[in-house]
């Protein structure tokens, strides 16, 4: 999980970029690299802990709450949208 600070300073970095500003928490794509940074700091812990199921459900819910707000983006501004997963490293 995330620390406060290391919250702040994501929503400080993307609320600047693609909020209104570096308080922007409820921005979509806030909320998305928030999601992200906590996705990917559970990969040590399934690493350990292999048959951890009912976190595992939480790790789905995550990313398919991602995914509903990675669509929203994608309709509302699809210039943004690239930049937001080239930023996140999420394709290829």
């Amino acid at each position: 999980m995330l620390t406060t600070e290391q919250k702040r300073n994501i929503v400080a970095e993307f609320g600047t970029e693609f909020g209104k500003g570096e308080k922007d928490s409820g921005n979509a794509a806030v909320q998305v690299a928030l999601l992200t940074h906590n996705i990917n700091g559970l990969k040590d812990h399934f690493g350990k802990h292999i048959h951890d199921y009912h976190s595992n459900r939480g790790l789905l819910k995550m990313i398919g709450q991602r995914k509903a707000l990675l669509k929203y983006v994608l309709a509302k501004k699809p210039e943004q949208y690239q930049s937001l997963i080239k930023k996140l490293g999420l394709r290829k």
